[in-house]
């Protein structure tokens, strides 16, 4: 009998792990898919030249770092400020601006989650630069992710160009 009960309370316990596993996966899901359709729509922004729909990607204390090699091939570090993307971004130009990404990986746990992801940028159909676009988020109260740190590298060298699809 006391093994009856043992072998019950174990599969309980199994069962129930379980289905918080099951539970947690399908949050992080939820997340994975918030996450995605929150670089969409800065993507898609940029290419729209809409500087609001940008900044409501945006978390309000966000930091953007450009990592890049100068023309006396030092690394350099440069501090960039929303406001100045966003004028940029919203600014009226001919030419769209398309950054397309591939290989990107979201990682999350709890109310906070980054993304690595290949780009490369074009001026309408001209290549400009390559890198790596590096994402910190952050999710408010609201339930809503936000970005609160965007660091990228830009280069012209060592780049793929010819990549056939792009995640968004």
């Amino acid at each position: 009998m006391k093994r009856i009960y043992k072998v019950l309370l174990n599969s309980l316990i199994v069962m129930g792990l379980t289905l918080a596993g099951n539970a947690q996966n399908s949050q992080k899901l939820k997340d994975s898919a918030s996450i995605h359709h929150l670089i969409i729509r800065l993507f898609d922004g940029m290419r729209e030249g809409d500087s609001a729909k940008v900044s409501s990607t945006f978390h309000k204390e966000v930091k953007m770092y450009t990592s890049f090699t100068d023309k006396e091939g030092q690394l350099v570090l440069k501090e960039g400020t929303l406001a100045s993307f966003l004028n940029a971004v919203g600014t009226p130009h001919d030419k769209v601006w398309d950054e397309k990404l591939w290989g990107t990986k979201i990682q999350i746990d709890g109310g906070i989650a980054q993304v690595w992801t290949d780009y490369n940028f074009y001026i309408n159909e001209e290549f400009s630069h390559c890198g790596i676009d590096a994402f910190h988020l952050v999710k408010e109260s609201s339930g809503q992710w936000k970005i609160i740190h965007l660091m990228d590298t830009r280069r012209k060298e060592g780049c793929i160009t010819n990549v056939l699809r792009s995640d968004y």
